[in-house]
């Protein structure tokens, strides 16, 4: 832990001083800093306007700051004109996507983050193999259906929940593996493949964990300060799968938790009558944004703010071929 810093007394409020406990880490991962970096290089290199399918991450001041640089977000390669380069997302996409563009012969740049493509290759790799495949992810989110996409329509079959489970019923339960999606909770997760693994016995997984390091490490940071705090603030996009698992870690130990996107979002009532506020930040939101939130919750309230670090991170991911340079 830090030694606490200080904060001036607002003017108004409560004169009471609130502690306010930063998770570390918490925020950018490596993944989201590489898929930035990629569109803010390729906007370098290229040239305005540079297109990208879905939102590179899921955040809203992210997009903006790249949009206001040159980028233009679009759904499908549809809405891409002929002869601009286009940024495939941190999520990643169906293999029939690249073809389409290939076949187009539109240029494009993957900024798929790598351990959401070290699962694709497991995928590849298990079907190869003649094993069907269970994967553990949320239905409709872009990490899934890019995943789903790897291999052809029949050979995964989708889970949300243990009681999904349940309902499984493959034609060779002998030959069976199973994945999971990047961003879920943890808990739930593990709650899932023992089911899986109690139900299937023969069912085979991966040798290491496909929860990424910055998900486990943020619910782990939020796990350390819930049972001190008497309200979280989690700051994220609520189509942000990560950031909504650390809302949902939170309020499993007992501890009420909001999710928000900016400093104005902080309603000024959940800082009455408490003396803890916990504060975290997905993986696809800046620094500059906790910075805001911390600033808004100081204008309310005189505020003695301590971080509190779980793990340090120094994961660099490489970029893509042809970039380095730029």
């Amino acid at each position: 832990m830090t030694t606490p810093d200080p904060i001036t007394r607002p003017e108004g409020g409560e004169t009471r001083e609130l502690k306010v406990l930063v998770a570390a880490p918490r925020g950018f991962c490596a993944g989201v800093d590489r898929a930035i970096r990629i569109v803010e290089l390729a906007i370098e290199r290229f040239g305005a306007p540079v297109y990208v399918r879905h939102e590179i991450v899921h955040n809203r001041y992210v997009v903006e700051s790249l949009k206001a640089g040159g980028a233009i977000f679009v759904e499908s390669l549809g809405q891409v004109p002929d002869g601009v380069p286009v940024v495939f997302s941190a999520h990643g996409v169906p293999k029939a996507v690249p073809a389409k563009a290939e076949a187009r012969g539109l240029d494009y740049i993957d900024a798929t983050c790598p351990l959401v493509s070290k699962v694709h290759r497991q995928a590849e790799r298990a079907h190869e193999a003649g094993r069907h495949i269970i994967f553990v992810g949320h239905a409709g989110h872009p990490e899934v259906i890019g995943t789903l996409g790897q291999l052809p329509e029949g050979a995964m079959t989708l889970v949300e929940s243990v009681d999904d489970v349940a309902g499984l019923s493959p034609s060779n339960p002998e030959m069976l593996s199973f994945l999971t999606q990047t961003t879920l909770s943890v808990d739930d997760t593990r709650d899932i493949v023992t089911a899986l693994q109690h139900r299937f016995p023969a069912i085979s997984g991966p040798r290491g964990e496909d929860i990424c390091y910055a998900t486990s490490n943020r619910q782990d940071a939020v796990k350390a300060i819930a049972g001190k705090c008497d309200r979280i603030i989690v700051i994220g996009a609520p189509n942000s799968s990560n950031s909504l698992r650390l809302v949902e870690v939170a309020e499993r130990l007992g501890t009420p938790a909001h999710l928000v996107q900016r400093g104005v979002d902080v309603d000024p009532a959940w800082l009455d009558g408490i003396s803890t506020l916990g504060i975290t930040a997905g993986a696809s939101a800046p620094e500059t944004l906790v910075r805001e939130v911390i600033d808004a919750v100081a204008a309310r309230r005189s505020i003695v703010e301590e971080v509190v670090i779980t793990a340090e991170e120094n994961m660099v991911f490489k970029l893509p071929r042809g970039l380095e340079a730029a």
